[in-house]
């Protein structure tokens, strides 16, 4: 059967209302969640906050599951007027902000020597069968970092300086590790705290703008058989 995996930083509530808790495995220090779903296993690992934490699961997912697909949904700042709270979007390239090697070699801010410019892409393939399931979705730029951006001022700094649509905190690890190891990855993100919202809008939209986005991940992971 096909094995899917799936980093879930802080939105796990969201998949236990959904699927239960499964079959739990320790494994170096994450909590792993196994699922049949429809003849495919589904690995959850719940990663907590943060693009350290992120790289980590991802690759046990990878690693000691050997996961075929990466899936990474969850909630996002929005940075941009259009990103309202219940947006829901796929990221189709992701900047880590906090990458910085411009005073030794010149480079620009966030890029990585492997990639042609400051983004990380996403896999073209992925991103092409989840358009053919929900053809009106927006692509967007996401920004990430290991800082929670709270107020306008902030977010509206981040998306002039590098052209990004959101933010959060674990994608750029994602997506860093994935293409290392040759493993495709989708990214689905709903906004839970608008441009101008900031941490209370997060916490009392958290609930529901995860489960939003759980819904449509799971809709595209079915349809397009990842």
């Amino acid at each position: 059967m096909n094995k899917t995996g799936m980093l879930v930083a802080v939105e796990i509530d969201a998949v236990m209302g959904k699927y239960g808790s499964g079959k739990m495995i320790k494994k170096h220090g994450f909590d792993v969640y196994e699922y049949e779903i429809e003849g495919r296993w589904l690995y959850v690992i719940h990663s907590g906050a943060g693009e350290l934490s992120a790289a980590a699961a991802v690759q046990v997912l990878i690693s000691d599951f050997g996961v075929g697909t990466v899936v990474n949904f969850g909630v996002v700042g929005g940075l941009t007027s259009e990103m309202k709270q219940g947006e829901t979007v796929i990221a189709e390239k992701v900047v880590h902000y906090d990458y910085d090697l411009s005073a030794v070699d010149g480079c620009p801010v966030g890029k990585y020597p492997q990639f042609d410019d400051i983004y990380i892409p996403l896999d073209r393939g992925l991103i092409d069968k989840a358009l053919e399931v929900c053809p009106g979705i927006r692509l967007v730029a996401c920004a990430s970092g290991d800082k929670f951006v709270d107020g306008g001022e902030a977010k509206r700094a981040l998306s002039a300086r590098f052209g990004a649509d959101i933010c959060e905190m674990e994608l750029a690890a994602i997506a860093l590790t994935c293409a290392r190891c040759g493993v495709p990855c989708l990214s689905v993100k709903t906004v839970s705290d608008g441009v101008d919202g900031g941490a209370e809008e997060f916490r009392t939209g958290l609930k529901r703008t995860a489960e939003i986005c759980l819904e449509l991940t799971e809709k595209i992971m079915l349809s397009a058989d990842m």
